[in-house]
C-alpha cells in the first residue's frame, strides 16, 4: 500500500500509523505507553488500535515483542 493514509482506519489508527512511519527509521522497538504519551492516548488504546495495523496491508510490519512495563512492538518499514 502507498504511504497515504488508508481511509478504512479510524483517526486514532491513522495517528499511530503516522507516528510509527515517522519514527521507525531511527527506532525499531516502541512501547504502547510511550506511543500513547506522545499521542495523548492510553497504552490500552494504543494496543487495541495497533492490532488493526498489524492485520492490515500497510507499509509497516508490526510484531508484538514483549510485555515488561507496557507492551513492546517491533516495527519495520
Amino acid at each position: 500500500m502507498s504511504t497515504a493514509m488508508a481511509p478504512d482506519l479510524t483517526s486514532k489508527q491513522q495517528r499511530i500509523l503516522e507516528y510509527l512511519r515517522n519514527n521507525a527509521a531511527t527506532k525499531t522497538y516502541f512501547k504502547s505507553r510511550l506511543i500513547g504519551k506522545e499521542l495523548g492516548m492510553t497504552a490500552k488504546e494504543v494496543g487495541s488500535n495497533i492490532t488493526a495495523l498489524q492485520e492490515g496491508d500497510y507499509d509497516v510490519e508490526i510484531e508484538k515483542w514483549g510485555y515488561s512495563s507496557s507492551t513492546t512492538w517491533k516495527v519495520d518499514v
